[in-house]
């Protein structure tokens, strides 16, 4: 469906001021909800007590959780304060989202290593990685060939959740798993570039342009690629994009199936740790909610040993 002239405004908007494409998309999935609910009247038209009617409908009668209707407000006072420049006052009357919060669903390392038995090849390696460097999904697919420190036993991280840049650790044993991996994406991209209508990988920031050889050279390739090149929806150009991130969802879904595992594991945030010197580790369960453990680990040495085991070397829980 073909966009209205003003949320199409809105959109670039957004992208010139480098907002995610996911974040714009959810800004303009609320902003066109809230013109729809208040019957297609132009948003400077609509004042704060609209702003309150539609965060209270959606909390009695939508039956949102509380994050849910803070991102719906999120997007309304961006709306009006930023891009329409109009002044949004006291907002604070609206019904609040009484939902509770659900606990998080932690996997054990013995239920972890059970569910990495149950998949194989790129899949293995994908998910050892989310549990292994403490990576979040989209982390996770968008990683790029380049991002790999073998030397050091890293991978950079960049532009993670809220746009922040950050290196995490690389446990040893999958060092020769990823080497495979990087021959694998070397071969796509020889076969790709035989194709006359591949325009190369997709670039950040119009480095593209810049950089013209750069799309096609192997370290800015994603380090999981999709199995076959698509069309660029922005641009129209022929490209592979990374691995689907609903095809991991379902591989983790998968796997925890197969291997008995009866919590439910839909969203795939293992335990990770993360060991350094007489310093308390994270065992990260989900966005919000952290737990920490001691560490006893001496060198770095037994830092990755650590991240390898799966924290078995560390302490107990404080």
């Amino acid at each position: 469906m073909k966009k209205s002239a003003f949320l199409g405004s809105v959109e670039s908007f957004m992208l010139t001021r480098r907002y995610s494409r996911r974040t714009v998309d959810t800004y303009l999935y609320w902003i066109k909800y809230f013109i729809v609910f208040n019957d297609k009247q132009h948003p400077r038209e609509l004042g704060d007590d609209h702003i309150e009617k539609f965060l209270t409908y959606l909390a009695v009668k939508r039956n949102v959780s509380a994050a849910t209707q803070s991102i719906a407000l999120n997007a309304l006072v961006f709306l009006k304060r930023r891009f329409l420049e109009q002044d949004v006052g006291y907002v604070g009357a609206f019904k609040k989202s009484t939902r509770k919060k659900k606990l998080p669903v932690v996997l054990t390392v013995n239920e972890t290593a059970d569910l990495i038995k149950q998949t194989s090849g790129v899949k293995k390696l994908m998910i050892s990685l989310l549990y292994g460097s403490g990576l979040r999904r989209m982390e996770l697919v968008r990683l790029r060939v380049k991002d790999i420190e073998f030397d050091l036993s890293q991978i950079h991280v960049w532009d993670g959740k809220g746009a922040k840049n950050r290196i995490v650790t690389l446990a040893g044993k999958l060092h020769q798993p990823l080497k495979l991996e990087i021959e694998r994406v070397e071969r796509l991209l020889k076969l790709d570039s035989k194709n006359d209508d591949y325009d190369g990988v997709w670039m950040p920031d119009a480095l593209a342009r810049k950089y013209p050889g750069q799309p096609f050279e192997l370290g800015w390739q994603y380090l999981f690629p999709a199995s076959k090149l698509s069309v660029d929806p922005r641009s129209g150009k022929i490209r592979r994009h990374h691995f689907d991130e609903s095809g991991l969802n379902k591989a983790i879904k998968t796997a925890a199936q197969h291997a008995g595992i009866t919590k439910q594991v839909t969203r795939p945030y293992f335990a990770s740790f993360f060991c350094h010197p007489f310093v308390a580790i994270r065992c990260r369960y989900s966005d919000s909610t952290a737990a920490t453990w001691t560490c006893g680990c001496k060198n770095n040495r037994n830092l990755y040993a650590c991240a390898e085991t799966g924290g078995a070397r560390c302490g107990q829980p404080t």
